[in-house]
């Protein structure tokens, strides 16, 4: 069988930056974090989704929180400078950034946007996003991906 390297995995490849895939098999349903971290038999709180926002002049902006976790809309807004943000809508996800929903990585994009990972992640010595396909996930050092992205760390998350 062949090995599936995404453009995620190439360009983590060109700057020689360690990272270990997880697969799962998926369906034709979309799977949400929860279900893909049982798949990969990984912790919840290591496991990260990538969140596509555009403010009104149609500029994006790239956020990655815990599955477990929802954005909070006015700190992602403060972090990136912008009054008003919105969830980018679903049907323009594959033209802006090439890739598909449960699929989306912060890494290889069309373009390099700014991308706010939440700060629960700089404690850790690994997290999990989107291998840029569906079906597959990579395990990195989120310190690792500022050498390939541009990348600031912010307290993003909604807290009850």
């Amino acid at each position: 069988m062949k090995k599936v390297k995404t453009n995620a995995m190439r360009i983590l490849d060109q700057y020689n930056i360690f990272y270990h895939t997880h697969e799962y098999s998926i369906g034709k349903d979309h799977m949400d974090g929860h279900q893909v971290a049982q798949f990969i038999q990984k912790p919840e709180n290591q496991v990260y989704k990538t969140l596509v926002l555009m403010n009104g002049k149609n500029e994006y902006f790239v956020f990655v929180i815990p599955v477990v976790e929802h954005l909070d809309m006015k700190k992602a807004s403060k972090a990136v400078g912008q009054k008003k943000l919105e969830l980018l809508p679903l049907d323009q996800l594959t033209k802006v950034t090439g890739y598909v929903r449960g699929g989306c990585s912060p890494v290889g994009m069309k373009k390099t946007f700014r991308t706010i990972i939440d700060t629960t992640a700089q404690s850790l010595s690994s997290f999990i996003v989107s291998a840029g396909k569906r079906g597959y996930q990579i395990e990195v050092n989120p310190q690792e991906l500022i050498k390939v992205i541009d990348v600031d760390f912010e307290d993003v998350i909604k807290y009850n």
